[in-house]
């Protein structure tokens, strides 16, 4: 199993959790080679990332990447979403040239069993397999040319096909779209991904990539936001919400913020507690804030058209704010 992930320091600590995460729940599979793309990430984070690899007899490999700017030909606007989420752009400069699957992942995500059988699933000769995001705001789909009855993806989690992607020269095709669209997407490389490889995207099953806050959702509601959402049964999804694989915390109840309520946070605490990073205080947040979030989830499952509104009303003011801020 190769598996990659990409952080600068701000983020080490969550990568650290995940990283541990992975590694206590595949100590059965044979071989776990883990990459992480490195955006000046210190000695320090280095050492302790190390360490979590060492414990379970892994061997992690750092790449540092450096100033990603550099890799770009033309100016680029991530709208206040650090840089390093492009680095997933860049796997084929910087993987093994005769690797043939890689599994990414972000940071924010927590392994809790096995990927065997995702490491296993079936791509029908697509050159990515991910997990729809069917609540991705319409204005986003229609800047990168997606109309409503196509399929919308979250970069969160990808099991990708390295031959392909080098035989189709993805890496370039990513970089010419981001370029067309004066090198700014609302989110960046994940628009990028979903405007440039249309077609190419297997979907793979929702517990590989469960967001946190679509607990609240109820299936039908996401039928009628995106309705090739219904790829997955109702009762795929709800074994996705009961039993998932890897929980991706999305959304504004992030279980290192004070005040959160994520209902999945235990998750991240129990991990978290397992490296060196224990005990670190929680982010400071405004707990109005998030718990006014909170009671907008339960909105959500009491009364779907509700959060409907407040999303079309102030779904991208709050987004912008945030990432401004």
């Amino acid at each position: 199993m190769n598996v990659v992930y990409a952080s600068n320091d701000s983020y080490a600590r969550h990568l650290g959790v995940s990283l541990y995460s992975l590694l206590e729940n595949n100590q059965t599979t044979p071989f776990i080679k883990v990459y992480v793309l490195s955006m000046g990430l210190t000695k320090d984070t280095i050492c302790r990332l190390s360490e979590i690899a060492e414990t379970f007899g892994r061997e992690l490999i750092l790449v540092e990447l450096g100033d990603l700017k550099t890799r770009f030909s033309y100016e680029v606007d991530t709208g206040g979403f650090d840089l390093s989420i492009m680095a997933r752009l860049f796997l084929a400069d910087v993987l093994p040239a005769d690797m043939k699957r890689v599994l990414y992942m972000d940071c924010d995500t927590v392994v809790l069993s096995s990927l065997e059988k995702l490491l296993r699933t079936n791509l029908n000769g697509k050159i990515l397999g991910a997990v729809m995001e069917p609540t991705i705001y319409s204005c986003v789909k229609d800047q990168i040319g997606l109309s409503k009855e196509v399929p919308y993806f979250n970069s969160g989690v990808l099991l990708i096909d390295m031959d392909r992607w080098r035989k189709e020269k993805v890496q370039q095709k990513l970089l010419d779209f981001y370029q067309k669209k004066g090198g700014k997407l609302f989110a960046g490389d994940q628009d990028t991904i979903n405007g440039s490889l249309s077609g190419e995207i297997e979907s793979i099953s929702p517990r590989y990539n469960f967001f946190t806050n679509y607990r609240y959702f109820h299936y039908r509601h996401l039928i009628r936001l995106s309705p090739a959402y219904e790829i997955y049964s109702k009762k795929e999804y709800s074994n996705a919400r009961r039993h998932p694989v890897i929980l991706h915390y999305m959304g504004d109840e992030r279980p290192w913020k004070q005040g959160n309520y994520n209902h999945y946070r235990k998750a991240y605490e129990r991990y978290l507690n397992k490296t060196s990073w224990a005990g670190t205080k929680k982010e400071k947040g405004s707990r109005l804030y998030l718990l006014s979030y909170h009671l907008m989830n339960y909105l959500t499952f009491l009364c779907p058209p509700i959060r409907d509104f407040i999303s079309r009303r102030f779904g991208m003011k709050v987004i912008e704010f945030r990432k401004s801020s």
